[in-house]
């Protein structure tokens, strides 16, 4: 989270986001940087670099906003990831992510 004074500016620049310490350390390298929280839902980035991973997912929407992929879903669909593509994720859908191009996507979970 960003200390800059005041909980209405949350970040000063969201894309030069890269060098954060990872929550978890995987192959490929994921980040997840949390910034804000507020009536039960969380507001972070996420990013993955190209590979891929398989996850079971928590309620969710995000926003890609650079790179490249794919995520399956168990029930045999498919949705092709690059900037400007909005998803909604459904806890419990269980994923797989083949990422081609460093993704960095702009979440809202609950």
């Amino acid at each position: 989270m960003s200390d800059l004074g005041s909980d209405r500016l949350l970040i000063t620049d969201a894309f030069a986001l890269e060098d954060v310490p990872a929550e978890q350390s995987d192959s490929p390298r994921i980040v997840d940087t949390p910034v804000a929280s507020a009536a039960g839902s969380e507001l972070g980035f996420w990013q993955i670099e190209p590979g891929e991973v398989t996850d079971v997912e928590a309620d969710e929407v995000f926003l890609v906003l650079a790179g490249a992929g794919t995520v399956s879903f168990s029930d045999g669909s498919k949705i092709d990831l690059s900037p400007g593509v909005l998803v909604r994720l459904h806890e419990g859908d269980e994923t797989t992510w083949v990422i081609e191009q460093t993704l960095r996507k702009l979440y809202v979970a609950s």
